[in-house]
């Protein structure tokens, strides 16, 4: 069999952000600065450093800020140059030329599984990722490069996990899943259970978005009977691939935060501004010098 790679990401960005309205009314959510760079950003670096060429984003009305950002900016590069900015043009320019861009527009929001669809032809017969841009995983290297590696392993659908303890296992879609005898941050996929009690739950791993997907998930979501709100989740679509085929869970090291909730997002934005080699020196100062 010929060992397939990732060449391509869908990044689903068409969601109206409700969590951070009045912020998001205006301005996308996945356009929120963590630090200096967008939060979509975040994910399409995570992809190209995977090694993926070509990102699809899945749009929405009222989304263009994202598609220029990832595009040039003639007028903007000019000033910059003639006010000697070198660093900040090089910067600029660097964007748009991350990985060849293309958008889909979902006319309505109708689930993850629908968003996925959107970019069916654009990603044709051939294994791809998909990245919650919500998500933004701290780690070296990055969390999909690390299932990329699991990928050429398995070459099979790989889930993106994480141990999640307690009360908070309700959040999230549920692995009933048993370790791989040959690796030990595999998981063998048995069902997926979606938001269970802690008392239901199979086990404590749960999934977070990042997914490496077999083209045949586009056969699944198609047959799919849409659920509450006319949505098409993508874990139902994915419970409908093991009758097909093997699906494996990946226990990525890094650290993730849910940057779609205003909590995670504060955190994040602490964590990177620490990390970050401009401000962070100054940044942990001034926070030394507080009393909360």
């Amino acid at each position: 069999m010929t060992q397939q790679t990732i060449r391509k990401a869908v990044i689903p960005a068409a969601g109206f952000g409700t969590r951070f309205l009045p912020a998001s009314k205006a301005t996308p959510k996945e356009m929120l600065p963590l630090v200096d760079k967008p939060l979509i950003q975040y994910g399409v670096e995570e992809a190209v450093a995977a090694g993926c060429t070509d990102i699809i984003i899945v749009t929405g009305r009222g989304k263009t800020t994202m598609e220029d950002h990832f595009d040039r900016s003639p007028e903007l590069e000019a000033a910059l140059e003639a006010r000697g900015k070198t660093h900040l043009l090089e910067l600029v320019r660097s964007i748009a030329t991350l990985a060849n861009i293309s958008y889909v527009r979902q006319p309505e929001a109708l689930g993850l599984g629908h968003a996925v669809l959107m970019a069916k032809q654009l990603v044709g017969n051939e294994p791809f990722a998909v990245l919650l841009p919500d998500d933004i995983v701290h780690a070296q290297p990055g969390c999909l490069a690390q299932m990329v590696g699991a990928f050429a392993e398995t070459q099979a659908t790989i889930l993106g996990t994480e141990v999640v303890e307690g009360e908070a296992i309700s959040l999230y879609g549920c692995l009933d899943c048993t370790p791989h005898p040959a690796n030990t941050r595999l998981l063998a996929v048995h069902n997926l259970v979606e938001k269970p009690s802690p008392e239901q739950a199979p086990s404590q791993n749960a999934i977070i978005g990042r997914y490496i997907l077999t083209p045949r998930i586009f056969a699944m979501i198609e047959q799919l009977t849409p659920g509450a709100g006319g949505e098409l989740q993508l874990t139902d679509a994915i419970r409908a691939l093991l009758k097909h085929e093997k699906v494996f869970g990946f226990q990525y090291t890094g650290q993730r935060y849910d940057a779609g909730d205003k909590l995670g997002f504060l955190q994040a934005t602490v964590d990177f501004a620490l990390q970050h080699d401009e401000v962070g020196p100054a940044f942990r100062k001034w926070l030394q010098t507080q009393q909360f």
